[in-house]
């Protein structure tokens, strides 16, 4: 009986690896922007699940670019310092100390977990911050909120650099500022939009801790234009944390982005159910001028 379990197993993974077969193609050459974050970051099993799925895009011919937050990290490293927060509507207001601790936290600790862990699953990737050859340059978002900025330029030469060498990006958001003095804290979201963006991806995916965009009964809704998105947010069925994520995806959408993708990080493989089965996972948002049969297309 065991016997004929692995069996029929085997003769399960197999077929998947056939049905994914024309999504492999459809995405070769592709760039996928991956944002990831969320609580599947401080877990030392989903990080490297993560790793692999990363690394396996890379090997089927796609080109990922992995952006990332880190703010459980950011703020155990505050509380340790003796550092307090401030919040003015829900985001943390960040001097010249605080902004030193996320530089730290997120292009040392959290960025290099993330480099090491795609590297032991048998790929090659390489840490960055929006610092280095100027890739992200931002200006204050609002001055009360001190060094928290918002992408102004964009220069993403060295990531296709990178990537056409087979290397997987890995990117802190971090930022310089205008003068190329300052030091910027940006949204994780924030900055995968923008580079994205710069990008033209094809695909930007934004991993999370929900499952989706829910309409006003909880419902995932699976397909949304942005015509659609912009009525539920003034409709107060999407609110909260869900509303900078569907700004980013709909700025990202006007920049060029082909479709953005708010799916459950916590869910294993999230990002290869999406790019290689039909139905996909989470929801998708795409320009209304796109007319599609399949979710891939």
């Amino acid at each position: 009986m065991r016997a004929q379990n692995m069996d029929r197993d085997w003769i399960s993974t197999a077929r998947t690896l056939s049905e994914a077969v024309p999504y492999m193609q459809r995405y070769a050459g592709a760039v996928v922007v991956v944002k990831f974050g969320g609580n599947a970051m401080g877990d030392a099993e989903a990080m490297a699940s993560f790793a692999r799925d990363i690394v396996l895009m890379k090997q089927v011919g796609m080109n990922p670019v992995v952006v990332h937050g880190g703010g459980p990290m950011i703020n155990q490293m505050l509380d340790k310092l003796g550092i307090k927060s401030e919040f003015i509507r829900g985001k943390r207001v960040t001097d010249q100390a605080t902004v030193e601790v996320v530089e730290m936290v997120l292009t040392g600790l959290v960025n290099k977990r993330i480099v090491q862990a795609i590297m032991d699953e048998g790929g090659r990737a390489v840490g960055l911050s929006g610092k280095d050859d100027d890739l992200m340059v931002a200006a204050a978002d609002d001055p009360e909120l001190g060094f928290v900025g918002k992408p102004v330029e964009m220069n993403v030469q060295v990531l296709r650099d990178l990537y056409r060498a087979g290397i997987i990006p890995v990117i802190a958001p971090v930022a310089t500022g205008m003068d190329s003095l300052e030091t910027f804290n940006v949204n994780g979201d924030t900055a995968a939009g923008a580079i994205a963006g710069a990008l033209k991806a094809d695909r930007l995916l934004l991993l999370t801790d929900v499952s989706g965009v829910k309409d006003a009964d909880g419902n995932v809704v699976t397909q949304l234009s942005p015509d659609q998105v912009r009525q539920m947010i003034e409709d107060g069925v999407i609110a909260g944390g869900m509303i900078p994520k569907t700004e980013t995806a709909l700025k990202a959408i006007e920049e060029g982005v082909r479709a953005v993708v708010i799916l459950d990080g916590r869910l294993p493989n999230a990002s290869l159910l999406e790019l290689f089965t039909e139905h996909g996972a989470g929801s998708i948002i795409r320009s209304t001028e796109t007319r599609v049969k399949s979710r891939q297309e």
